[in-house]
């Protein structure tokens, strides 16, 4: 199988071949693409360099299946023209609200990879992804009406540059001395920011809409969602606040077992100082972790939970790896 990844200098490009590593994925040749600005340097890869190629003059016939980790933009200008030779896996939100283009969890809706009509397979938004893979299990069970998500993401979210921007603001602080925000709205550092993304009519930002129309395509169009974004001074993992109301009746043993049994998911729910899981802990994890699981008194058949996940594995790499591995696995990729 060859393959190629395009935005292999950034964060999400590189997390795509950390979890190649340690996938058993056979891999004939690998394609390292980016921008000029990165050709010639060279990255490690399961003990060998590769160079990193020129995204302006590679050649998308050469492999088989190819990652798009580098924007919108990039997207946009290159993704139709490389799918003509190669199966499409798109990190960008780009291409995801596309009729013909299927946005893709493959514990939740695997079966729709058959849709494929333009080579091109939509990764969702990092906090789509983690809440809809805990939500399918239940959804399957329970049949959702409704859900009010408060989401707690990761400066990962938007990039290597915030990252680095809150480790100065943090020094700066630490220092009194000034802080002006270059990558945030506001001083991210010792701070939460209610605003990620451009705002929208209605006053709600294109990341509150995305969690909102992703999650209807992937799952179910007819279950009525809405959320709040916010932006923490953590470096890795989101966090989501989730209220859920059902259809049907349920008991706490009920979603804790449905939870634990279902690919991706693990519940880490105990009533005590420190039984939950927090970005810290998901970082670096494969799993969606589920903490406090209980009932919501105030309405019929409601429910609180507490989702955290590696924003840049689940949300992002490692997602788009296991598309590939289900492209495979039933030879969707051979067009």
């Amino acid at each position: 199988m060859n393959i190629a990844i395009v935005g292999a200098t950034g964060n999400v490009g590189r997390k795509i071949l950390e979890v190649l590593e340690k996938k058993e994925l056979s891999i004939d040749n690998l394609y390292l693409v980016a921008s000029s600005k990165s050709a010639g340097s060279k990255i490690k890869f399961r003990g060998q360099e590769h160079e990193i190629l020129d995204l302006d003059n590679f050649d998308f016939s050469k492999a088989k299946i190819t990652f798009f980790a580098a924007g919108g933009n990039i997207s946009e200008k290159f993704d139709e023209k490389a799918a003509k030779n190669s199966m499409i896996i798109d990190n960008s939100s780009f291409f995801r609200m596309d009729p013909d283009v299927p946005l893709i969890v493959p514990q939740v809706n695997s079966e729709d990879l058959k849709k494929i009509k333009k080579n091109i397979i939509a990764n969702p938004n990092c906090s789509t992804a983690q809440l809809v893979i805990a939500l399918k299990p239940l959804h399957d069970l329970f049949k959702i009406k409704r859900v009010v998500t408060s989401t707690y993401q990761s400066v990962s979210g938007g990039g290597k540059a915030p990252m680095d921007e809150l480790i100065e603001q943090t020094k700066l602080v630490l220092n009194n001395k000034k802080v002006e925000s270059k990558n945030f709205t506001k001083q991210i550092a010792f701070n939460v920011i209610p605003h990620i993304d451009e705002f929208s009519d209605g006053g709600y930002t294109k990341e509150e809409l995305k969690m909102a129309n992703e999650t209807k395509k992937i799952l179910d169009n007819k279950i009525n969602i809405t959320s709040t974004c916010v932006r923490i001074p953590v470096l890795v993992s989101h966090a989501e606040s989730v209220n859920i109301e059902f259809e049907k009746s349920f008991t706490l043993e009920e979603i804790k077992e449905a939870l634990d049994n279902f690919e991706g998911c693990k519940v880490v729910d105990n009533r005590f100082d420190g039984g939950y899981t927090t970005p810290i802990e998901a970082e670096g994890k494969n799993e969606t972790f589920i903490s406090r699981i209980r009932e919501d008194k105030t309405i019929k058949n409601g429910l609180n939970l507490w989702i955290v996940s590696d924003n840049l594995l689940r949300g992002a790499a490692l997602n788009a790896v296991e598309i590939a591995e289900t492209l495979i696995k039933n030879n969707f990729y051979g067009k």
